[in-house]
C-alpha cells in the first residue's frame, strides 16, 4: 500500500503544477467591425479577476495554464477562451467579438387589419358611442354649468313668484328678493365676484398653458413671484381679449413682453 499511494501523490503534485503554472500578464484588444470596444469585461474566472478594455479596445489581464477567460458586454455575444499552451506564450492577443441580436418571439401585429397608422386605422375601427348627455339626446345637454357665483347672482337678481308673502298678498305674487338685493348691494357684490372668478379661471388658463418652468427660465420670473406676476398681468385691459383668442403664441408675446416691465418694475435684472 505504501508503494501505491506514493506514486499517486507524485502524480497529483506534478498534475497541479503543470495545471496552475507561473502567472503572466496577457496583453490584448478585443475587435469588432461596427461597434464600440470600449467597456468589454474581460474575465479570468479562474483566478476571479477582471478588467475592462480601454477606448481602443485594449486590456492586460493575469493569466495562468488552464485559465478560463469570458468576454462579455451588453450589445456582444458572449465568448469564452480556455488558456491553451499556445494561448498562453501568445505575448498578445485579438479576440473579435460578435454582436448581440435580441431575437424576439414571433408576434402578430395585424390581428385586426390594423397598418399601424393612425390616422388610417381611427377610421376603420368600430368604437361605441360615448356615454354623455349629449349623447343620449336630454335635454339642455350642452348647456354651460353655472359656478357657485353666477348662481348666487341668478338667485339674487332673479325675479321669481311666490305662494305668499311676496308683492300680491297672501294669494302670491313676486319675491322682493331683487328689489332688496338691489339696494343693499348684493347682486352688484356678486356681479364683481362673477367678474374676479372669471378672471381667475382665465388667468389659470393661462398657467396651464405653460409649465412653470418657462416662467423661471425663460421669463426670468422666481418662482415664488409667479402669482403676483400673473396678477401683474391680469390688471392689464388687454389680458383678456388676448387670452380670449386661445392662440398660445400671441399670448406667450404678451407674457414676454409683460415679463419686462414686471423685471424691471421689481429690480429682478
Amino acid at each position: 500500500m505504501k508503494h501505491f499511494f506514493l506514486p499517486l501523490l507524485c502524480f497529483v503534485g506534478f498534475f497541479a503544477t503543470a495545471q496552475d503554472g507561473p502567472v503572466k500578464a496577457l496583453r490584448g484588444r478585443v475587435t469588432s467591425a461596427d461597434k464600440d470596444v470600449v467597456g468589454v469585461v474581460v474575465q479570468n474566472i479562474s483566478l476571479e479577476q477582471a478588467v475592462i478594455t480601454d477606448m481602443d479596445g485594449n486590456f492586460t489581464i493575469n493569466v495562468q495554464l488552464g485559465d478560463t477567460l469570458v468576454f462579455s458586454a451588453v450589445h456582444y455575444q458572449r465568448k469564452i477562451i480556455p488558456v491553451t499552451e499556445v494561448l498562453y506564450k501568445t505575448s498578445f492577443v485579438e479576440v473579435p467579438m460578435e454582436e448581440f441580436v435580441n431575437e424576439l418571439k414571433e408576434v402578430v401585429v395585424r390581428p385586426y387589419n390594423l397598418s399601424g397608422d393612425l390616422s388610417q386605422d381611427l377610421d376603420k375601427l368600430t368604437l361605441e358611442k360615448d356615454v354623455s348627455a349629449s349623447a343620449l339626446g336630454l335635454p339642455n345637454a350642452n348647456v354651460k354649468p353655472l359656478t357657485q357665483s353666477e348662481r348666487l347672482l341668478r338667485e339674487a337678481s332673479s325675479m321669481t313668484m311666490t305662494a305668499g308673502g311676496g308683492v300680491g298678498g297672501a294669494g302670491g305674487g313676486m319675491s322682493l328678493n331683487p328689489i332688496i338685493n338691489a339696494i343693499s348691494g348684493r347682486t352688484k357684490m356678486l356681479k364683481n365676484r362673477v367678474k374676479v372668478d372669471n378672471t381667475y379661471a382665465r388667468t389659470q388658463r393661462v398657467q396651464d398653458f405653460y409649465v412653470d418652468s418657462l416662467f423661471v427660465m425663460t421669463l426670468k420670473i422666481p418662482m415664488e413671484k409667479l402669482d403676483d406676476f400673473m396678477y401683474f398681468c391680469e390688471v392689464d385691459e388687454t389680458f383678456q381679449q388676448t387670452v380670449d383668442t386661445h392662440d398660445k403664441l400671441k399670448i406667450w408675446d404678451f407674457m414676454v413682453e409683460k415679463s419686462r416691465a414686471y423685471r424691471k418694475n421689481n429690480n429682478l435684472d
